[in-house]
């Protein structure tokens, strides 16, 4: 049988019955959307955490007292020796180290201009600004005072300043910071949100400050950021050096940034792949259309089996233009699927901009090959009915 017979008779056998070869396709169509939808909807949630992460900067080495915990309270209850200010100060001695931020952080009221309001308090140090890559709106940053006599200055984040004060200018203002009197010396740029945290709805106060507020003898964390002169495996290496030097043990835990985003990212593809084997389940309604049309085109067309076995048509071929049929039908409604998932993403990113929908060719491909995967498997034992039946009984058939 030549090839373009061959496509011939998959294409009459299609348009055949066009409405009974439509509502197949449409089931497909179906299942193919939904996975693609969510499989963007995954790959939106995916980039939008890490771009939310990265905000930061990439060259960023967490350190979190404690061992067997990275960070809280419950890593500081767990250490011998909690991380002190004198080791963040050791720690900017060390080479490609270009920032130290020692972190303390809690919640508490920030009371201003007759108006008062809950939210985090993050105690840090001057460094803060250009280690977490924030922009200051108005005054200035943090003081560069020396640890232990730093003066009382705060920075509010947008939205603070602006519930505070309103359209006045916060600049000078004296603030109290859960009791403890500040005056306002500049105020953060928007920044947005960050996995549910309002970085606008914060006020930054000294380390050493924060640590009298919240009464507490160590630091939370200690952000180093380094070089790109260096790799990361040789800046942890000389901080793990440093901190082993200084506590006679290793109490305290590494986390790179780079560490972190690699983790998120393969969390959050299984998580993409989890969703989209969720939508895949509505392909089986598709799959059980397949098969049913295909059965159904073989009890139908058992005359025509039968002629072609006559006319010399091995069975091979015979189950070839069978599965074809299904193949086509599947891919056609795969591709109406694609299509369809491509233009609702597109006019959702129009009218829904924060909605965070992204599409990867790498899914859009591997849904097109599962649509051509169930026509397959669908089509298979039609396929294999309608090569083993025999000529002379399929004609007389008729």
């Amino acid at each position: 049988m030549r090839p373009a017979d061959f496509s011939t008779l998959v294409l009459r056998s299609l348009t055949a019955a066009k409405m009974r070869s439509s509502l197949t396709a449409l089931g497909i169509a179906v299942g193919i959307c939904a996975v693609t939808l969510l499989t963007s909807l995954g790959e939106g949630v995916r980039d939008y955490v890490l771009s939310n992460f990265s905000q930061f900067g990439t060259r960023i080495i967490a350190i979190n007292p404690g061992k067997s915990m990275t960070g809280g309270m419950g890593g500081l209850l767990q250490t011998d020796r909690p991380l002190t200010l004198d080791d963040a100060q050791a720690l900017t001695l060390l080479p490609h180290v270009t920032h130290v931020v020692p972190i303390v952080q809690g919640s508490g009221t920030i009371e201003a201009n007759g108006r008062s309001r809950s939210t985090d308090i993050i105690g840090a140090n001057h460094a803060i600004h250009s280690a977490w890559q924030f922009e200051l709106a108005l005054g200035r940053g943090l003081p560069a005072d020396e640890s232990g006599r730093s003066r009382s200055f705060a920075v509010l984040g947008d939205k603070l300043q602006q519930e505070l004060f309103g359209g006045q200018n916060p600049l000078g203002q004296s603030i109290r910071v859960g009791g403890m009197r500040f005056r306002v010396g500049g105020v953060m740029a928007a920044k947005g949100q960050m996995l549910g945290f309002d970085l606008d709805d914060m006020v930054f106060i000294p380390v050493d400050k924060a640590l009298m507020l919240f009464n507490r003898n160590g630091l939370m964390e200690i952000d180093v950021v380094f070089s790109d002169s260096a790799s990361t495996e040789q800046v942890l290496a000389s901080i793990r050096q440093q901190l082993i030097t200084r506590h006679g043990a290793e109490d305290f835990s590494l986390i790179s940034q780079d560490d972190m985003l690699q983790s998120l990212n393969n969390i959050l593809r299984v998580l993409t792949a989890a969703v989209a084997a969720l939508g895949a389940i509505s392909l089986l309604v598709g799959a059980v259309g397949i098969v049913t049309i295909m059965s159904t085109a073989v009890r139908e067309r058992t005359s025509e089996i039968g002629l072609l076995s006559a006319l010399g048509a091995s069975q091979r071929q015979i189950l070839l233009l069978f599965l074809a049929e299904a193949v086509a039908l599947s891919l056609a409604g795969g591709l109406a699927g694609i299509s369809a998932a491509i233009a609702l993403v597109l006019g959702l990113q129009l009218f829904l901009p924060a909605l965070p929908l992204q599409l990867s060719l790498f899914y859009l491909g591997l849904a097109l090959l599962l649509s051509i995967a169930i026509g397959l498997a669908a089509g298979i034992t039609p396929a294999r009915q309608a090569a083993s039946m025999n000529p002379i009984t399929a004609l007389r058939a008729e």
